[in-house]
């Protein structure tokens, strides 16, 4: 059975008998830097690592203390221009979709293009050591998302780092890899009227994972075109309650 939703969103009934995977605070053994302590809001900062400039957004939620435990999720930005693409994405749609979860942000802008380059894997790697080396994070509540070329990120990342993260949220991203290894819990958010990724292989992809047993759900919006990025907002604020049953 489907739920219909208003905006035309559907949503398939949770499947939730998966546990969450563990989250492993590292993946490197080198000394993880630290991000500059700032104050609840977005923030646009730098990182140097292994000679390279990471540029990144941040968003640290009101009320943020030391000592609680907070959510981290990574937010991967679309295609073109890479300068203030992270930031970009977070105010237009991770943030104002996941403000409920009380999460740290964490969006950085791509150095080398497709997010499964190895530049970025370094260098969002770097990043992601470094937020949970800074601040109060809770490792088992740390997700990825992202939309359009960071949607195909997502699906990348949760396959190739699935230590790093308890769920995966792909928006309007085309799948990579196969589902035979997959062992995240997915949350997937797309169009039926995307015109630049299908949603046929999103829809494909993750009927596979449910035959595997795999905790896998789709909301599927229609009348939403690709480039409508705000759009998305209602779609992936969807996976909010999902995340919240997924780690109790």
């Amino acid at each position: 059975m489907f739920i219909a939703l208003g905006l035309g969103l559907w949503l398939t009934p949770l499947a939730l008998a998966q546990s969450a995977a563990p989250a492993a605070p590292r993946v490197s053994g080198e000394a993880a830097a630290t991000l500059p302590v700032l104050p609840p809001g977005v923030h646009s900062q730098t990182l140097a690592r292994d000679g390279q400039t990471i540029r990144y957004a941040i968003s640290i939620p009101p009320g943020y203390s030391p000592a609680a435990r907070v959510p981290l999720v990574l937010a991967l930005h679309f295609g073109g221009s890479p300068v203030g693409a992270g930031r970009a994405m977070l105010e237009l749609l991770i943030r104002p979709a996941l403000t409920e979860l009380g999460a740290i942000i964490v969006a950085p802008d791509s150095i080398d293009g497709a997010w499964s380059g190895p530049q970025n894997e370094r260098a969002v790697n770097a990043l992601l050591d470094a937020a949970l080396k800074t601040y109060s994070v809770d490792p088992q509540k740390v997700i990825v998302t992202g939309f359009s070329m960071g949607g195909a990120g997502t699906w990348h990342w949760a396959s190739m780092f699935p230590e790093r993260f308890s769920a995966a949220i792909p928006i309007a991203g085309r799948p990579t890899g196969s589902a035979s290894a997959w062992r995240v819990p997915v949350f997937a958010v797309h169009s039926r009227n995307d015109e630049v990724v299908p949603i046929g292989p999103a829809q494909k992809r993750i009927e596979e994972l449910k035959q595997r047993g795999r905790n896998a759900e789709m909301v599927v919006l229609t009348g939403i075109a690709h480039y409508e990025t705000g759009r998305y907002v209602e779609g992936l604020r969807r996976a909010v309650p999902w995340l919240k049953e997924l780690w109790k």
